[in-house]
């Protein structure tokens, strides 16, 4: 789901059905990282659905800064589903998590989505190795303030 956020194009469940095994498992594994890529990516993805469901790619507008790529920040309604489900959400941890955990929470959060999943999502990723780091953060806030 991040590449198709990356490359601007909504794959539908029943073109990603009508996909083969083989096709299915090159768009898992192509790299989407760079401009270059992305722009690979996106022309494969849309000759792909063009050739077996002889249908024209949809398309999504494309964020020019992402918020799962700034980890400075945990987005207000990442926190805000926190908020709601009960549960603290760090910013130390944040930090930690990886661009594509950060992908994850993000469309969790949204209400569109099946949020359901969003505690064990979060209880999946690693947490910091100690919590002295989320400790001197609070401290240090408190301190600035």
């Amino acid at each position: 789901r991040l590449k198709l956020d990356q490359c601007g194009i909504k794959l539908k469940l029943h073109q990603w059905l009508r996909f083969s095994r083989e096709a299915r498992q090159n768009l898992i594994e192509h790299p989407c990282e760079t401009a270059a890529e992305r722009a690979t990516y996106r022309r494969d993805l849309i000759n792909l659905i063009a050739a077996v469901c002889q249908e024209q790619a949809s398309e999504l507008a494309v964020e020019p800064t992402p918020a799962w790529e700034d980890a400075t920040v945990i987005p207000a309604v990442v926190l805000e589903q926190a908020i709601a489900k009960g549960v603290s959400l760090e910013p130390v941890l944040w930090q930690c998590l990886t661009p594509l955990q950060r992908f994850a929470l993000i469309k969790l959060s949204c209400s569109r989505h099946e949020n359901s999943n969003f505690v064990p999502a979060l209880q999946e990723f690693p947490k910091p190795k100690t919590q002295v780091a989320a400790a001197i953060m609070r401290a240090q806030a408190r301190h600035a303030s």
